[in-house]
């Protein structure tokens, strides 16, 4: 694709790795978000080759700077959670929007961009199930296990059914390949019947 080769989506991925390598979370020694930023592009590099400019830049900023909105700076129980996710996706496409428009991008690639981070068109937008796809199997790949024995049980089966249940056919099947220990992929199973 010719686009990753273009000094300006180069400047803007480097822009979005250099904010997300600030998390003080980390994984592996690695800032959490930059890691799940990566993995998001490996995840559409392999499942959708053909991904759209828009598309490959959603994905490496989808959580922008996400642990600067806490999930503990709301309220505790649904409602709270709910207006932290609702927030969150603001936040992050406002971000996503002021680094985009630095590096020269116009306003319908920050159009295309933002539509996507905000997941307007879920199942109808192919670009937003793309990365919603990219989204889910970075969970069940890299954070789902960590899940296991720490929550009960039906919380994570609640969880993996509306998992599936954004996830296409094609974000199906790669789920399906990905390796879970007994316990993870038996909560899988009781999910899916």
């Amino acid at each position: 694709m010719t686009f990753k080769t273009d000094a300006r989506f180069q400047k803007a991925i480097e822009t979005f790795d250099g904010l997300n390598s600030q998390d003080p979370n980390l994984v592996d020694d690695l800032p959490k978000e930059l890691r799940d930023a990566q993995a998001m592009t490996l995840w559409v590099d392999a499942l959708y080759p053909n991904a759209t400019e828009a598309v490959h830049l959603a994905a490496r900023c989808q959580h922008l700077c996400r642990w600067e909105r806490p999930r503990d700076s709301y309220p505790e129980g649904r409602a709270g959670y709910l207006k932290w996710r609702s927030d969150l996706k603001q936040f992050h496409a406002d971000r996503s929007a002021e680094v985009l428009r630095s590096v020269g991008y116009g306003d319908d690639m920050l159009a295309a961009v933002t539509e996507i981070n905000l997941k307007k068109g879920l199942k109808t937008n192919p670009d937003v199930q793309m990365i919603e796809d990219a989204l889910c199997l970075v969970f069940l790949e890299l954070q789902y296990e960590g899940y296991v024995g720490e929550w009960d049980d039906e919380k994570i089966v609640r969880i993996l059914k509306k998992t599936w249940g954004k996830m296409s056919e094609v974000g199906h099947a790669a789920a399906l390949k990905l390796k879970y220990s007994e316990p993870a992929m038996t909560l899988i199973e009781k999910a899916l019947a």
